[in-house]
């Protein structure tokens, strides 16, 4: 469901070792932003994600390096999505001697490898390969605070989209256990029970798979039994009371839920229509 965004500010310090700028590009499905955080406490700092290179975020970033006579050492992106990398040429420009980390990088870029711990003065992160979200996606285990920045695969607000739902939710499974405290999402606010937002999202899950196969055990209009539904009409059950712009967003979530229970044999496709 669309809810009201509360206002975050274009910088905000979050922690004594962590500093969010947002992106500039605040929208329908960046929220406020994409948010990109300087993590560290010291003259070498932790760049996690780069937004989509606007104007206003690279004038922010350098504003608020300036002021806390600070550089960025490393650049840690948490996946390959354009609203997280666009930013890397302007961050070369300035930083040149910074790294790009990420995985499942190109030639330009330095590989991430599970487990790797990224290091400066006041943060130490430990980087988790979570795919779901996307195939390369990581997070990062901020360890003095026992946090995690979650990229995309946790939002401040609504729930995130997937390209494997099993994949994302083996991926949910071990996130709740890395942390105990903050989530620092890749969009939205800071969300203070982070695996307990996580425990949210698998429930949440799990309640609109039964959904679907509630929808699909019922009578079909016109049919004598439960019958065959395309995915549009099954969304536009489950999603009744969501705003008919945003069917067509929740209908890949829905052909998520149906790829998942196909593998588990519980239903069937036939030219498009589905089926238990």
């Amino acid at each position: 469901m669309p809810v009201q965004l509360v206002t975050l500010p274009e910088v905000e310090r979050l922690s004594s070792a962590c500093i969010r700028i947002l992106g500039g590009n605040p929208g329908k499905f960046t929220l406020q932003g994409t948010n990109t955080y300087l993590v560290g406490t010291g003259n070498r700092r932790l760049l996690i994600d780069t937004g989509d290179g606007c104007p206003s975020w690279i004038a922010a970033l350098k504003r608020t390096l300036a002021e806390e006579k600070a550089v960025v050492d490393s650049v840690l992106i948490t996946h390959w999505h354009h609203d997280h990398t666009n930013g890397i040429p302007q961050v070369r420009e300035l930083y040149p001697r910074a790294t790009v980390y990420k995985h499942d990088a190109d030639d330009s870029q330095a590989e991430i490898s599970e487990g790797q711990t990224f290091t400066v003065e006041g943060a130490s992160l430990v980087a988790a390969h979570t795919p779901g979200h996307t195939e390369d996606h990581m997070v990062f285990h901020f360890q003095e605070e026992d946090a995690l920045f979650a990229g995309d695969n946790v939002l401040g607000h609504g729930t995130a989209v997937f390209e494997d739902l099993s994949t994302y939710l083996a991926s949910l499974d071990r996130m709740k256990g890395i942390f105990r405290g903050r989530a620092y999402p890749g969009h939205g606010a800071v969300v203070e029970d982070g695996p307990g937002k996580i425990l949210e999202y698998i429930r949440h899950r799990k309640t609109r798979e039964t959904q679907v196969l509630e929808v699909l055990n019922s009578r079909k209009p016109g049919a004598d039994g439960p019958g065959a539904w395309s995915v549009m009409e099954l969304v536009k059950i489950i999603y009744k009371d969501v705003p008919e712009e945003l069917h067509e967003p929740a209908s890949g979530g829905v052909m998520q839920i149906l790829r998942k229970l196909e593998s588990d044999g519980r239903v069937s496709c036939d030219r498009s229509l589905w089926k238990l």
